[in-house]
């Protein structure tokens, strides 16, 4: 096998190139056999050829054989390879291609195998396990080429001039610097990006879908915590005393909802309390039928209870009062004008419709003077009555009757009586019936001013009276106006004598068509604007006789109804 020829032995340096490498006298402290201790900063372990070179240049007695160096690369000038020779042995290494020399090169010596790109610290005869003692003799086999053999110098012309920083800030046993030759060739580092390329990725997309999720989530179900709606805060501030909850709170505590029970039936209405006595008004048709012996209980709006007895009650009104004993704090309601009223004014009504106690019920005044007639009917023993009625749009179903209708200033207007219900085959519903028709929207109140006479009555004497005008109407007849009975009837003459008809020059037959100006179109219809009076009031009627109209002056009488 080939055997490795040593290096041509390099020039040695200069008296000041060697003071460089040896550092000052006294760095290095020897041992008997030949080996120092070497210090950080003096260049690193030398060999015995060496260390005798450096004693004669300091004594004048040749030149010094110059230090290892590490194995540094420029980063700006390649360095072109030593020339390599075969070798055997444990330390043979393989010729490495070198690129190709620039001009002027400066030889560096290539590190063994595993030093990293730089200096072996145990270069000149140290290995490895032995720091401080000689080479092991390998006898005249081939030597390593990561360093001369001892004794051997560098030849001339090869040996490399490094600066003298480079060899004071070499220390052999600190670590590499950063960014230094220790750093992985580039393949090495391309290899390890591959992976930590592909994780970046793979975690890129386990955070994207786990953000998806998350948003997906959030915008379900509006957070991860449990939804929470927003809410207006509590209005501290009271209502204005004219829109509908202001009237309904000063109203409500002087409305009553009346129970009825019979020997025969029962039924459920509304009144108000008229004053502080326990008086409470309301319509005949809802104590009706108590009967003489029947019981009656009034419930206030704050639930207090009471029992009630009826003081007096007029049919041909469909009015009636009934009183309360032993009840304080009672809050009478206050009484209004109905003459005063307009189409078109806001109205609430107050009532208990189909017994749900204290409902509300708002609209306007639909209409005023709508005669109307409600109660008994022909042959069944009933008492009809006949009233001139504010009509209204406020829903008004059964229980209502007898509750109040009043005005924007919680004023009593009328007393909710009656409406036109759609399963009533057009006829009119005061609840007396048993009707089971609902509101569509038109309903019928008494006016306050001809109920307000009636109850005052009814209180002060038990008994209503009714204006008359002392004539019998023919109530069959189907023309325009009313006309007075041509004949008597049950030995009864059409125009009482003496009567106000009689004083006024009204006769049989005569068609009244107008009651102070007011257009006529039925017997019924003039009833309902008599009744609209007082005894005593005087009137204009406009009459027809022999195709001639005329008009009359006639003063109300009175009767007492039972």
């Amino acid at each position: 096998m080939p055997t490795a020829v040593p290096p041509p032995t390099p020039t040695p340096p200069t008296g000041q190139e060697a003071e460089a490498v040896a550092g000052p006298a006294g760095e290095s402290e020897r041992v008997p056999d030949g080996r120092f201790v070497p210090r950080p900063g003096d260049g690193g372990p030398r060999s015995a050829g060496a260390r005798a070179a450096i004693e004669r240049e300091r004594t004048g007695g040749g030149h010094p054989l110059p230090p290892e160096q590490p194995q540094t690369q420029s980063p700006h000038q390649p360095q072109p390879a030593p020339a390599h020779h075969p070798a055997t042995g444990p330390f043979a290494t393989q010729p490495q291609p070198q690129p190709q020399p620039q001009p002027q090169p400066q030889p560096q010596p290539q590190p063994m195998p595993g030093t990293s790109g730089y200096a072996h610290p145990y270069a000149h005869g140290q290995a490895p396990g032995h720091p401080h003692g000689p080479a092991p003799d390998h006898g005249p086999g081939p030597v390593p080429l990561s360093g001369n053999a001892p004794g051997n110098a560098p030849g001339p012309g090869t040996a490399p001039h490094l600066p003298r920083d480079a060899w004071q800030q070499y220390d052999p046993w600190s670590v590499p610097l950063h960014g230094g030759p220790g750093v992985p060739p580039p393949a090495v580092r391309r290899g390890r990006r591959g992976p930590l390329v592909v994780g970046a990725l793979a975690l890129a997309l386990v955070a994207g879908g786990v953000g998806g999720g998350i948003g997906a989530y959030v915008e379900r179900n509006g957070g991860f915590h449990d939804i929470k709606l927003p809410q207006a805060g509590g209005e501290q501030g009271g209502r204005s005393p004219e829109s509908v909850a202001g009237i309904a709170q000063t109203a409500l505590p002087s409305v009553v909802t009346i129970h009825v029970r019979g020997n025969a039936e029962q039924g459920t209405g509304t009144g108000f309390v008229l004053d502080r006595q326990g008086h409470i008004l309301t319509n005949n048709h809802v104590v009706e039928p108590a009967g003489t012996d029947g019981r009656i209980s009034v419930t206030f709006s704050d639930g207090q209870t009471a029992k009630a007895k009826v003081i007096g009650k007029d049919g041909g009104y469909d009015l009636a009062v009934v009183q309360v004993q032993g009840v304080t704090g009672l809050r009478p309601l206050a009484l209004g004008n109905s003459d005063s009223v307009r189409v078109g004014d806001p109205v609430v009504a107050i009532g208990a419709p189909y017994d749900l106690a204290n409902t509300v019920t708002a609209g306007i005044i639909s209409a005023k003077q709508r005669p109307i007639t409600a109660g008994g009917e022909k042959g069944d023993g009933g008492e009809v009555s006949y009233v001139d009625a504010l009509q209204t749009d406020a829903p008004i179903n059964p229980g209502n009757s007898g509750g109040p209708l009043v005005d924007a200033k919680a004023r009593v207007i009328g007393i909710n009586s009656a409406i036109r219900a759609a399963d009533t085959g057009g006829g009119l519903d005061d609840g007396s019936r048993g009707g089971q028709g609902g509101s569509i929207g038109l309903g019928f109140a008494i006016p306050i001013n001809q109920a307000k006479r009636v109850a005052e009555e009814l209180i002060n004497t038990g008994r209503a009276t009714h204006p008359v005008l002392g004539v019998t109407l023919e109530m069959e007849y189907d023309g325009d106006g009313a006309r007075v009975g041509p004949q008597s009837t049950d030995d009864t003459p059409p125009v009482t004598p003496g009567g106000p008809g009689a004083k006024a020059g009204i006769r049989a037959g005569d068609v009244i068509t107008k009651v102070d100006g007011a257009p006529v179109h039925s017997g019924e219809e003039l009833i309902v604007k008599v009744r609209s009076h007082r005894p005593g009031d005087t009137l204009t009627l406009t009459l027809q006789r022999g195709g001639k109209e005329q008009a009359v002056e006639l003063t109300l009488g009175s009767s007492a109804a039972g």
